[in-house]
């Protein structure tokens, strides 16, 4: 008992009580300090932002496993809707081609991304897509596919394409994209 000193125990524990009662006793608004609390949660909030916000923008690696490549710039990611329509550029259609060179260059990007991707080595990242405010994830936007980017050996899928005359460039801006380049039927462009 020589740690409470000259207070004794009982006098400690009658001190206790009475600082528990008079704190009780306060308004439920004066019992704890409002300021430190909302300063220590703003910080909390702002740490958890910046640690989801790199963590979105950071691309991960990813198994040749977990992607369904559908044509040369539309994937499947963990095998679960909604697909991915791959940015940067545009791969020839497959199934609604315009003319027949169309076809045969879609079928062609669409295997050389599957190549790609069996190889392995893949890093994916999901991005914003370039819709108008509130349409992202619906019809209106991308048919509801949402947007990424998919790399591999450190090399965008996209860019790799254009090089190899498989896709053309396409870049669209922050809320909406230009005509959907279609180069390879003389007719349409």
């Amino acid at each position: 008992m020589r740690w409470f000193g000259k207070m004794g125990w009982r006098t400690w524990d009658a001190y206790d009580q009475d600082a528990k009662e008079r704190w009780r006793a306060l308004p439920w608004r004066e019992r704890y300090n409002w300021r430190a609390i909302a300063v220590v949660a703003l910080l909390a909030a702002i740490v958890l932002a910046v640690l989801f916000a790199t963590r979105a923008t950071k691309a991960s690696p990813i198994e040749s496993k977990e992607i369904r490549v559908l044509d040369g710039d539309t994937i499947r990611i963990h095998h679960a809707k909604p697909d991915v329509r791959l940015v940067g550029f545009n791969a020839p259609e497959t199934r609604q081609a315009k003319c027949e060179a169309e076809r045969k260059l879609g079928d062609k990007a669409t295997r050389r991304v599957r190549d790609l991707v069996k190889g392995g080595h893949l890093d994916f990242e999901y991005v914003a897509c370039a819709c108008r405010p509130g349409t992202e994830g619906t019809s209106s936007c991308n048919y509801g596919r949402r947007c990424g980017v998919l790399k591999a050996n450190n090399k965008d899928i996209g860019a790799i394409l254009i090089a190899e005359g498989l896709a053309v460039p396409f870049k669209c801006g922050a809320t909406r994209c230009p005509k959907t380049p279609r180069p390879w039927c003389k007719s349409s462009n």
